[in-house]
């Protein structure tokens, strides 16, 4: 299964998701979406394709979304393109496509919904929260 994620090693949900998607023995392919921030037509098609607003995926913590205004609900896509385009941090993350979907992946867990549902192996996030338990089998 081909799996994409944009991430960002600073984030704990980021990383937390990514060793998720590892767990059930899937090596994804890694965007670190500051570093490599993805274009217009991608961040929309992401959008569309999560089934959620661009507005959705937008981060406002430590983020310049307040300085920018962007809290206004007038703002257009193109606008919320443009400041995304101008500060990727804005983008929120961890965003993850499989063939099953495309998702923002808050909480990390999330992740497991866009995944094949066989093989999955006991997991705990960084915070000792248990995800995956020892039989195998989801915890919600």
């Amino acid at each position: 299964m081909d799996v994409v994620i944009y991430h960002n090693p600073a984030c704990g949900t980021s990383r937390n998701t990514l060793a998720l998607i590892r767990a059930v023995g899937l090596e994804p392919h890694v965007i670190e979406y500051l570093k490599t921030p993805p274009s217009r037509a991608m961040v929309a098609q992401l959008a569309a394709r999560s089934g959620q607003s661009l507005r959705a995926l937008l981060r406002e913590k430590g983020t310049p979304f307040a300085d920018l205004g962007l809290e206004n609900p007038a703002l257009t896509d193109d606008q919320l393109l443009d400041a995304i385009e101008a500060h990727p941090v804005l983008l929120n993350r961890p965003i993850v496509v499989t063939p099953r979907g495309v998702g923002l992946c808050r909480p990390s867990e999330a992740v497991l919904d866009l995944l094949p549902e066989d093989g999955l192996t006991p997991f705990t996030k960084e915070d000792g929260e248990v995800v995956i338990d020892v039989t195998g089998r989801r915890v919600r």
